[in-house]
């Protein structure tokens, strides 16, 4: 029964890792948002009794020791089926490699779509988690990122370098 009335809240967490202050939520029993806290208080915060948080942090631990290639965390639902299925695209998408939008977007079925899913994945709430730092632009340009281009080619760069 208190297990029911704790999935209707929310909780938050952030700590510092290797690309700065990272926070992530949950509700319902999901991962609902990481969150790169480049503007926000320079202070790792913490909810009580967040298990699944908890999890979360020790594999984003795990992934930023090279230990960890694929998250195996709940994440809620997408807001969209195109945005589910290039979500499933970007999970699949193998560590250490890249895609670019345009190949993202035929590999849904969607060949002409590669703006579109360009959009889903600059709205992927749990970057890192869900690698959209693996879709690159045409011609292997580096393309946009929620933390930034040089977040992103750091975590291309970190994991390139854990294939060796």
């Amino acid at each position: 029964m208190f297990e029911s009335i704790l999935s209707n809240y929310s909780s938050f967490s952030c700590r510092w890792t290797p690309v700065g202050l990272i926070g992530v939520r949950a509700h319902g029993g999901a991962l609902t948002q990481l969150l790169f806290m480049h503007d926000e208080p320079a202070t790792a915060v913490s909810a009580p009794g967040s298990p699944l948080i908890d999890e979360a942090f020790r594999q984003l631990d795990a992934w930023f020791t090279g230990r960890l290639r694929e998250f195996s965390l709940p994440i809620a639902d997408a807001e969209s089926v195109f945005a589910r299925r290039v979500r499933e695209v970007m999970a699949g998408i193998p560590y250490g490699r890249t895609v670019s939008y345009g190949e993202l977007a035929a590999s849904i079925g969607s060949p002409g779509a590669a703006r579109a899913a360009g959009a889903a994945c600059a709205r992927n709430p749990l970057p890192i988690i869900v690698p959209c730092h693996r879709v690159v632009a045409a011609g292997g340009r580096i393309g946009g990122y929620r933390g930034g281009t040089e977040m992103k080619r750091w975590l291309l760069d970190f994991e390139r370098g854990n294939c060796r």
